[in-house]
């Protein structure tokens, strides 16, 4: 076999505390309105069933341990939010996985940012139309290392925080979470085959908004260090 061009290179994700390994990602999964305050500050009441959208996997932008990552502003927006999240790296795949047995399918946890052109995407639910405009674009998936869950555990609670110039701007709890991660999975496995090297994005707490160029944004997630990004000016 020969490929008519050089295929594109293999997205990964750094470990944490291993300066040489790589996490290859597959897929990109998203969890929509997944915790109830920012249901609500979305439009949303109750605890609806979960939805899911996607990120191609080259929406990542991977900040290794220490450093800051520099994200272009996109274009086509001129609301950029940002959406702090628990992230899930999935090392053993499976379908129709129960919520009993999802911990066995869990590799890793990291702080990722789900970042969203939001003028664009209410444009599209205006419209009745998909709204990967939104949120599938280039360096939407800001990404901090992955930490082996036999490091860390299986996270249940702790909290989760992004601040934007050293304002707070969201505060959470893993615990808030309205399908937690177990039950994220066994729903998730019911629509696709999952497979490692599979992200899922498990949903953001309230207090998204905006940001602009030259903004610095700092996400923590207790357990697992910091995720800081600066927005800069794009090409």
């Amino acid at each position: 076999m020969s490929l008519v061009f050089p295929a594109p290179a293999v997205i990964t994700v750094p470990v944490a505390g291993a300066s040489s390994d790589q996490f290859p990602v597959r897929r990109i999964y998203c969890v929509g309105r997944n915790y109830a305050e920012h249901a609500i500050e979305m439009g949303a009441t109750g605890r609806e069933p979960p939805f899911f959208f996607m990120k191609p996997a080259d929406a990542i932008l991977a900040v290794p341990q220490g450093e800051t990552g520099h994200m272009a502003y996109p274009t086509l927006t001129h609301s950029l939010h940002h959406e702090v999240e628990l992230v899930v790296a999935i090392g053993k795949g499976g379908k129709d996985i129960s919520a009993e047995a999802a911990g066995e399918h869990i590799w890793g946890y990291a702080i990722g940012l789900d970042m969203t052109r939001r003028d664009l995407q209410n444009d599209m639910k205006k419209q009745g139309r998909s709204w990967e405009i939104g949120k599938a674009f280039e360096q939407s998936a800001p990404i901090g290392p992955l930490h082996p869950v036999a490091s860390t555990g299986e996270l249940t609670s702790g909290a989760i925080t992004l601040e934007v110039n050293g304002e707070l701007r969201q505060r959470g709890d893993l615990s808030d979470l309205i399908w937690n991660v177990r039950e994220t999975i066994a729903v998730l496995s019911q629509g696709w085959e999952l497979a490692p090297g599979d992200l899922i994005y498990t949903g953001t707490p309230a207090g998204v908004g905006a940001v602009k160029v030259g903004d610095t944004l700092r996400c923590e997630i207790t357990g697992l260090g910091s995720l800081v990004v600066e927005i800069v000016a794009g090409a």
